[in-house]
């Protein structure tokens, strides 16, 4: 993929030609690419694959150029090529590709970016090499390597760090995020702190507040206070605003409650009540009684009462006129 998006391998031949390319070639003829991106080898692994190749052979041939007659320079492999050089082998099997320096170049960068665990520092150099052989910029690149524009922004502002910093780094003494928190600060202020954080084993946290001490801004804890006082603010604020709050939720729920009483009490005015007669004799006094107001109420009306052996009969005569 890398040679169809950096226009590398313009001199290489078909795939038949490439194998055909594997050849026997004297150890001491080979030097490593002088843009290897890897500046740290772990000795215990290149021992263990050492161990690896003695058992099983050399499963993948190195990948070389010759860049001057009888002479050749690693585009890929050259952990296998140190444990060969520690097992004291005469001669490595290798392919050799022809390939101008630029290409020789961005595809031993390509390779170790792919293959190998590099540190933050050297990922970030063969990504500036690979620009600047390509004539890259920073959006191109991240699409060629399937990264995001701005990992690769972040991974070249550590290149911005002074050389011990960056140091550290590649060996190990410190992290990225510690590289990351000391990029504000100019190179004495750097090389101040650096020596504070290796030998006081400081932590990321501690390296950011000590920064931020020596910008003169506030340190975590300083903002985590901050905080606190603002939300301690906000809440009495809205403890004092609460009983208003309260009354009017007490309100709005007063409020329905008694609109609703008085439709009640109304419609129970307009509903007639309901009599239940078991006696006769009060159905007989009900009905007089009524009659009585309707001739207070200055109707002349004549009434008859009859008693028979099973019922009472009252008869009302009101005039129309």
């Amino acid at each position: 993929m890398a040679f169809s998006l950096f226009g590398l391998g313009k001199h290489q031949g078909t795939a038949s030609e490439t194998k055909n390319q594997v050849v026997e070639i004297p150890v001491a003829a080979i030097v490593p690419n002088q843009y290897q991106p890897r500046k740290v080898f772990d000795q215990t692994e290149i021992q263990e694959l050492a161990q690896t190749i003695s058992e099983h052979g050399l499963l993948q041939p190195i990948v070389v150029r010759e860049f001057r007659p009888g002479e050749y320079e690693i585009i890929a492999g050259e952990r296998r090529f140190r444990a060969v050089k520690l097992l004291q082998w005469e001669k490595i099997p290798a392919i050799v590709e022809k390939m101008t320096d630029a290409e020789s170049a961005s595809l031993a960068l390509i390779e170790n970016l792919q293959r190998a665990q590099l540190s933050p520092v050297e990922e970030a150099q063969a990504y500036k090499q690979l620009m600047e052989f390509n004539h890259l910029t920073q959006a191109t690149l991240a699409k060629g390597m399937g990264k995001s524009q701005s990992f690769v922004a972040n991974k070249l502002r550590l290149l911005k760090l002074i050389k011990p910093v960056q140091n550290a780094i590649l060996d190990g003494r410190i992290t990225e995020r510690h590289g990351r928190a000391l990029l504000s600060l100019d190179a004495d202020q750097q090389r101040t702190l650096l020596m504070e954080i290796v030998n006081q084993h400081w932590n990321v946290r501690q390296t950011e507040d000590a920064v931020a001490q020596m910008l003169g801004k506030p340190t975590s804890a300083e903002k985590a206070a901050q905080q606190a006082a603002q939300e301690q603010a906000a809440a009495s604020q809205s403890n004092a605003a609460a009983p208003s709050n309260s009354a009017t939720e007490n309100d709005a729920v007063t409020e329905p409650a008694a609109k609703k009483t008085a439709k009640q009490k109304r419609a129970k005015k307009k509903q007639p009540k309901s009599i239940k007669v078991s006696d006769p004799r009060i159905a007989v006094n009900t009905i007089k009684h009524s009659i009585k107001m309707v001739k207070d109420s200055g109707v002349a009306a004549k009434v008859s009462e009859k008693d028979t052996a099973d019922s009472y009969e009252i008869t009302i005569r009101i005039p129309k006129h």
